[in-house]
């Protein structure tokens, strides 16, 4: 129980490289592997069909004999939602643990399986949000194997992918991060967004600490906080702590919050704006969150003057930034946005964090499949704005104080 545990990569993440992640060209995907990796799948996926559904009809047969015919590229894009050079590229990450242990995997027919073959599976698996059971009868395969597969996939990503998911590293770097917020709604200085998602299980009768796990829409959950930029880019995330905490308490758990108490995050660079006021460097959040020096959130109250209503629109709408990331990541990655049976709770914050990693990937390689696609900023469906009790720190309230007065010409708010 608690965040997610990364001692092996924890120090990478903390101290990231001094350059971008910049993913380096390989050569497109073999036609033959996806080709006969595609006719199974298809051919399984028709063979279940006509099993469960009893289909004889003219209509369905030609949909299915369309989908064994589609172009390679547009079969697979539809499959992964994402481009085979992406595909690729996530496979070099993950190349050299996979191939040590790919002997040992085999479908049901004793064909061996190799390293795209299990990468091809692990995406399935954490796209799909399908159960092990459904993935391995549409791919010809044990549900052990699925299992097996995913675990080695997400074990592997989490060490040899970690450092597509970091804090910006050079003050340059910012700068970019800075910028880009900024011509959103206008927040000068400003790091990020900050926001959290649930991740909905259904845990066992007997498991006595099924209480602490439900949330404050009592479901049973764990919680997922990340930190975003205007690329929609997870900066830093934490997860795997019970639904039952607030996100206030998430926040003041994380190694995030120890890192602005000391200055090691958010004590950059100041910016000086027209009227003289030095605005030091923050993140913004909803009214979940505590206001702190480091931290805004929108005034709160129903008899606002004007300055601050449009200040609050402002936050409001560079918040959003971290709201879209979450959607895209639920919609993308499928097994963390519906309800997870029975999981074991101390391997899901891993594969939360295989997700985010994967979301990161798709980013930073520029996916032109993900382009085209459209995903909803909604990720926790149905679930009520939390207001944070906390009283409101001084500095936190200096500095949200100065940052209203600059963006209402120099008015005092």
């Amino acid at each position: 129980m608690g965040p997610i545990r990364r001692s092996k990569s924890k120090k990478k993440s903390e101290h990231p490289p001094t350059s971008p992640v910049t993913p380096p060209l390989h050569q497109p995907l073999p036609s033959d592997w996806w080709h006969d990796f595609s006719k199974r799948f298809h051919g399984m996926a028709y063979l279940h069909m006509l099993v469960l559904l009893r289909v004889v009809n003219l209509i369905l047969f030609t949909y299915a004999w369309s989908l064994s015919k589609s172009t390679d590229s547009q079969s697979f894009e539809s499959m992964f939602k994402m481009s085979m050079k992406t595909f690729d590229y996530i496979s070099s990450l993950v190349k050299e643990d996979i191939n040590a242990k790919t002997p040992n995997f085999i479908d049901l027919n004793g064909t061996p399986l190799g390293l795209y073959d299990v990468v091809a599976i692990a995406l399935r698996r954490l796209g799909s949000g399908d159960s092990l059971a459904v993935v391995g009868t549409s791919l010809n395969l044990n549900q052990t194997t699925v299992a097996q597969i995913t675990k080695l996939f997400v074990d592997t990503l989490e060490v040899k992918g970690i450092s597509h998911l970091r804090w910006p590293a050079s003050e340059s770097e910012m700068a970019v991060v800075k910028s880009k917020l900024e011509n959103i709604a206008g927040l000068p200085n400003c790091c990020g967004a900050i926001d959290t998602t649930h991740v909905m299980m259904c845990l066992s009768t007997v498991d006595r600490s099924t209480q602490v796990w439900c949330d404050r829409e009592n479901n049973q959950t764990i919680t997922l906080q990340v930190i975003v930029d205007a690329d929609l880019r997870f900066r830093d995330i934490v997860g795997g702590w019970p639904g039952s905490l607030t996100d206030e308490n998430i926040h003041k758990k994380s190694t995030f919050f120890q890192f602005c108490k000391t200055g090691e995050r958010l004590g950059g660079k100041r910016r000086v704006v027209s009227e003289g006021i030095e605005i030091e460097e923050y993140i913004v959040g909803n009214s979940g969150f505590r206001l702190l020096p480091w931290l805004i959130t929108p005034y709160r109250g129903n008899k606002l003057c004007d300055s601050k209503i449009r200040f609050n629109q402002m936050v409001m709408k560079t918040q959003m930034v971290a709201q879209k990331a979450l959607g895209k990541l639920k919609q993308n990655w499928k097994i963390i946005q519906g309800v997870m049976w029975r999981p074991d709770k101390h391997r899901l914050p891993l594969i939360v964090l295989a997700c985010c990693i994967l979301h990161n990937i798709l980013i930073d390689m520029e996916d032109e499949v993900q382009e085209k696609l459209v995903f909803s900023h909604r990720h926790d469906l149905d679930y009520r704005p939390a207001f944070c009790d906390a009283e409101d720190d001084e500095n936190g309230v200096v500095l949200r104080k100065k940052i209203c007065l600059h963006l209402s010409g120099g008015l005092k708010p």
